[in-house]
Formats: C-alpha cells, structure tokens, sequence
C-alpha cells in the first residue's frame, strides 16, 4: 500500500481504538491512558509485547475482567493502536 493510504488506515485505527477505549477502559485506565488507583498505567505499556496486551485483554489480569467476549479481534487491534499511539 502507497504509505498515505497506510497512514490513513493507521490513523482510521487509531481513533476506533480511541472510541473503544473510552467506552470500555476508561472507568479504570482514565481518560488519558493513566490508570485510576489500582489500573495499570498504558502510558507504559512495553511496545514489544502486543501479546501479552491482547491475552490480558481478551483473558482478563488481577481485577480486569476479561473482555474477549465482548471485543473482536479487530476491536483489540485498533486498542492496541491506540495505546502504542499514546493518545491522549
């Protein structure tokens, strides 16, 4: 694909992530990817692990329910978009 179509995708990606995020993880990660009291803090998320993030995501990790269910597959990859993007 021509790297402007790519980017497009990329960026489409992203925001669904972003929409994603705000309806299911914000409660807990908050708004900005920080995490409320005990959520962990995606802001440092490593960028090498795709998928440990996608098997606790889809399994669940200590308090955070699993969310396999209810997100598809393409649903956890614009997540994982978003938070390797950092928006904010």
């Amino acid at each position: 694909l021509p790297r402007t179509v790519a980017a497009a995708g990329d960026a489409e990606r992203v925001k669904r992530g972003g929409e994603i995020y705000a309806l299911n993880c914000s409660p807990c990660h908050g708004p900005r990817l920080i995490g409320e009291e005990s959520a962990f803090d995606l802001r440092t998320f490593p960028r090498d692990q795709r998928e440990r993030f996608v098997m606790s995501v889809t399994r669940g990790k200590n308090a955070m329910p699993p969310w396999g269910d209810l997100l598809k597959e393409n649903d956890v990859d614009a997540l994982w978009a978003y938070v390797v993007a950092g928006e904010r």
